[in-house]
Formats: structure tokens, C-alpha cells, sequence
């Protein structure tokens, strides 16, 4: 078994979360590789192999990526479209995506041996369309079109399949996955959804409404998003977590179910409903924020 890497080495702890993680699968079999940008920091380390990402991710059998929920974001379109399972390994606070802690590196031995389980998650296409052009971008968790700080307010409308379904002043409209519901559209106060399932969450962000209320629409939407505003005045469109692209008033996003799919490894089994009771649910129970 082949198992390529990912460290997000700006996090407390990944260097030792990544070699531990590495010394165990090794110890049961597996080969461990990662980029050779890591060659130094990881020197004398005789259990990993260094190779390039691009050439390497299509001959491994998964992915590994040691970080927080953003780590597995950044390596979701790699392990999408070379059809690679991936596995996190949380090195944050959250980390909903994330099947293991460091306490339980011990059960990468059932990795190795194949005893774990596939959660498949929807991902979402992403087109921009703006000042003639248009650019394409693939989301796991979700797309925001929001107002940039030089505006006080911006409106927004909404349609599926070209039918209207809302026209709202606000600071934003959220379009998620089932796996973006725990994300910033739950912070807005969207609902959350068992993750493998296929929908396309629409959340308003402050809307100047006494209705504003989250819409689940099914996953074969195509979901556009216009924008008006002042003049001089922007909205942002974010795509898990990182700004893309600024727009003016007018410019379109659409959104639809992706023809990428991505496999989150579970090896604790029942990884998303420990993780929702444990750092969601407790601290209303008092729990302390050091055990999250």
C-alpha cells in the first residue's frame, strides 16, 4: 500500500503528528511518501520517501492529509480527480473532516489492513462569470457571494434553473455541500446535514428579512447568483475558504453538483457524529474549550 502525505506544517504539532503517523504505517506495511519540498525538514526520517505530488498521486493508493479541515480542502480536488480516498489526521480544533486525533494514530493499523469505511461527498462546480469572462473553480465545502468591505449592504438574486426563488438585501448568500453544513453555513444559521447526502444548501448572511430562512435544494440545481450594488462597490466570491474573485454588480455565479466525488476515509466509524456531539454539543454542556 501506497500512502502519500500532506503536512500542514503552520499547525501545532503536524511534524510530530506526521512522522508518528508515518513511523506506525510504515511498521505495518505501508509505504509513506511526501513532497520533496519536505525532504529537508523530514531528513533522517528512513521511513519516508520523497516524490513529486504530480507524478506520484495517481500511482498511490490514498491520501493523507495531517492538518485541520483546511488541509483536506486543499488536497480535495487532487484526491477528487485522480479518484484517491483520503484520510485526516486533526492537528486543529474542529475538524469534522478529520477521522483521527493524535491519540488514536494507533488505529492506522486497521488502515493498512483495509478494515475502515468510504463516506462519498458531493462536490460542487463553480462558474464565474464576469466582465465578458468566465472561470471555473470546484468546491468540497462551499461558495459565498458576499459584499466586500466597501459596501454597506448589497442584493442579491437567487434562482434554480432559472426560475427565481429569492430576491434579498444582505451581506451574502452561502451555497453549500451536506459536508459545508457544519462550516460557515451552520455559523449563519443554517441546519446541519448528515454529510454523504447530495443537496445544495442555500443560507442567507444577515439578510435585512424577518423571513430569512435556509432553503435545501436538491442536487441536481443549477444555482445562479446575481449581484447588485452601489456604484464602486464589490462582492467577493469565496470558494472554500479562499477569495477568488471580486465582481460588480451584475456579474453571475452559477453553481451545480460536480462530476468529482470525494472519499473521506472513517476508520473510527461514526466519525461525523462523535465529532458533532463531542466539539459542538459539549460546550453548551460546560465542557472546558481545552478538551475540544
Amino acid at each position: 500500500m501506497k500512502i502519500y502525505m500532506f503536512p500542514n506544517l503552520d499547525k501545532a504539532n503536524c511534524y510530530e503528528y506526521t512522522r508518528d503517523a508515518a513511523r506506525i504505517l510504515t511498521e505495518n506495511g505501508a509505504e509513506v511518501y511526501l513532497s520533496e519540498k519536505y525532504r529537508l525538514i523530514f531528513s533522517g526520517l528512513d521511513y519516508i520517501t520523497f516524490a513529486d505530488e504530480h507524478s506520484f498521486i495517481p500511482e498511490c493508493d490514498m491520501i493523507i492529509a495531517v492538518g485541520g479541515d483546511g488541509t483536506i480542502l486543499k488536497c480535495s480536488k487532487k484526491a477528487a480527480v485522480h479518484n484517491k480516498p483520503i484520510l485526516g489526521i486533526n492537528c486543529g480544533r474542529l475538524g469534522f473532516m478529520a477521522s483521527l486525533e493524535h491519540s488514536q494514530l494507533s488505529l492506522l493499523e486497521k488502515l493498512v489492513r483495509g478494515e475502515y469505511l468510504l463516506s462519498k461527498r458531493m462536490m460542487l462546480d463553480v462558474r464565474v462569470f464576469s466582465g465578458g469572462t468566465e472561470q471555473c473553480y470546484t468546491a468540497l465545502n462551499d461558495v459565498t457571494v458576499a459584499k466586500s468591505d466597501d459596501c454597506k449592504i448589497a442584493d442579491f438574486s437567487v434562482s434554480k434553473n432559472d426560475k427565481l426563488i429569492s430576491s434579498l438585501r444582505a451581506d451574502g448568500v452561502i451555497l453549500s455541500t451536506a459536508t459545508g453544513a457544519t462550516a460557515y453555513s451552520m455559523s449563519a444559521g443554517g441546519p446541519i446535514i448528515e454529510p454523504d447526502m447530495e443537496c445544495i444548501e442555500f443560507t442567507q448572511i444577515c439578510a435585512h428579512s424577518l423571513f430569512a430562512r435556509t432553503m435545501i435544494l436538491s442536487a441536481d440545481s443549477n444555482v445562479s447568483v446575481r449581484c447588485s450594488t452601489a456604484e464602486n462597490c464589490h462582492v467577493w466570491v469565496n470558494v472554500d475558504g479562499n477569495n477568488v474573485m471580486k465582481l460588480s454588480g451584475g456579474d453571475k455565479v452559477c453553481v451545480s453538483r460536480s462530476q468529482y466525488y470525494i472519499n473521506i476515509i472513517d476508520i473510527a466509524g461514526g466519525s461525523f457524529f462523535a465529532s458533532i456531539n463531542k466539539k459542538l454539543m459539549q460546550p453548551l454542556k460546560g465542557t472546558e474549550e481545552d478538551n475540544l
